[in-house]
């Protein structure tokens, strides 16, 4: 045997050897590695977070689903009140100021206004000093979830006017204002509220139910948004029709001064 033949022998027994003395491997490391762990807390934490956001948004969604209007008052007003067309009129001939006052139920501007000027109106209607016409434009039809609250309590507020008990549900509706956007009241709690504010007459609940005067009152709002003497000035600089909106013996009323009325009656 040749020493190259030897070298070689010797070479092959050595690695051998080695092969022989190495552990063997270990076993696949059973799971995933720790950034895989964190992938899938994350999107555990994330599906939590967004069946989380869903089950709140549907809750604040439908927070009017199964409620009740509180009704603030009750029974025909200390004043007569009467329809003229879509108008109501509330208070007595020959007062001294006649204010037009046009609003929509879901605005949250008209909801500020009632809140801020609507019990000291009604004090000077019932002292005969004003005669209110309230006109209820159904201007945010598309803006509650389902569409069409502001239609149907405009139609509601005129069926509650043909029944003689306008102010306490047009002043409840105003009270528990639902937020613009969000699920607003339907037409059965508008009738149940024609209920609770003193109304028995029969034919309140088919009014409501069947929006008696939905057309007149798309019919209205297409009138008032096109009668350039019932434009304003917005924030803005644009100039259009928007609620709520005063008049006093038929000219525009600025109602940003606190004292806007007691000034209007002592000028009377």
């Amino acid at each position: 045997m040749g020493g190259a033949e030897r070298t070689a022998r010797k070479r092959r027994q050595e690695q051998m050897r080695q092969q022989a003395a190495e552990p063997a491997a270990k076993p696949a490391a059973r799971g995933v590695d720790k950034r895989t762990v964190g992938i899938i807390v994350a999107v555990v934490v994330l599906a939590a977070a967004v069946t989380g956001g869903i089950v709140w948004y549907q809750a604040d969604k439908n927070k009017t689903e199964g409620q009740t209007i509180a009704a603030v008052a009750q029974g025909a007003p200390a004043w007569p009140e009467q329809r003229d067309g879509l108008v109501v009129v509330s208070g007595r001939p020959g007062a001294r100021v006649t204010l037009d006052v046009y609003a929509d139920f879901l605005c949250p501007a008209c909801g500020e206004f009632h809140k801020r000027f609507g019990k000291q109106i009604e004090e000077q209607v019932a002292a005969g000093t004003v005669l209110l016409r309230t006109h209820m434009i159904p201007m945010l039809s598309a803006r509650s979830d389902p569409e069409g609250y502001s239609l149907d309590s405009a139609n509601a507020g005129l069926c509650a006017a043909d029944s003689g008990v306008f102010t306490p549900f047009h002043d409840s509706l105003f009270a528990a204002q639902p937020e613009e956007g969000k699920r607003a009241w339907d037409k059965a709690q508008l009738t149940a509220l024609g209920r609770g504010v003193g109304i028995s007459d029969p034919a309140f609940p088919a009014c409501v139910e069947g929006g008696t005067y939905n057309q007149q009152l798309d019919a209205e709002l297409t009138r008032v948004t096109e009668d350039p003497a019932l434009h304003q000035e917005f924030p803005d600089g644009n100039k259009g029709f928007g609620t709520p909106t005063v008049t006093a013996d038929g000219k525009p009323v600025s109602t940003s001064d606190p004292e806007w009325l007691t000034k209007l009656l002592s000028a009377a």
